[in-house]
């Protein structure tokens, strides 16, 4: 940016030098031909200034964000970790959902787990939660 205001500060002396009368069409067109090229320098000075501070702005995002997925993923681990159930593929949409063994810790209440995203049953408990074989077959290709 600098080199822009010497070049120009030179073009004003070399303009000054010529002892170009104001009020001639030489005069009137030099001076603003400087005026406009003194505008412009200007402008693109502050818009280098704002892209710098957009820049340093986007860094600080970019750290906060990358800090935030970090966290995020971390407690996905731990929640994998920690979970005690299993896990059902919605068959109208595909979505995986989680079904904790607290949540249908009571064999004797008929239940239905219904998918987040579309709503669809994806799971029904009945009385018989305890001895199916269907669902007992379902957490063993589950775990594998």
């Amino acid at each position: 940016m600098e080199d822009l205001k010497e070049r120009l500060a030179y073009l004003k002396g070399l303009v000054e030098g010529l002892d170009l009368d104001d009020n001639s069409k030489e005069g009137k067109l030099f001076l603003q031909i400087i005026n406009l090229m003194d505008g412009m320098t200007t402008s693109i000075e502050n818009l280098e200034a704002d892209n710098e501070e957009l820049y340093d702005y986007m860094e600080a995002m970019d750290q906060d964000l990358t800090e935030l997925e970090n966290d995020y993923y971390e407690a996905l681990e731990d929640d994998e970790e920690e979970y005690d159930g299993f896990s059902i593929e919605c068959p109208d949409c595909q979505e995986i959902v989680y079904i904790d063994d607290n949540t249908i810790g009571d064999e004797e209440m008929e239940m239905e787990v219904l998918c987040p995203r579309c709503h669809q049953v994806v799971f029904v408990q009945d009385e018989l939660w305890e001895g199916d074989s269907e669902v007992e077959d379902l957490e063993e290709d589950q775990e594998s």
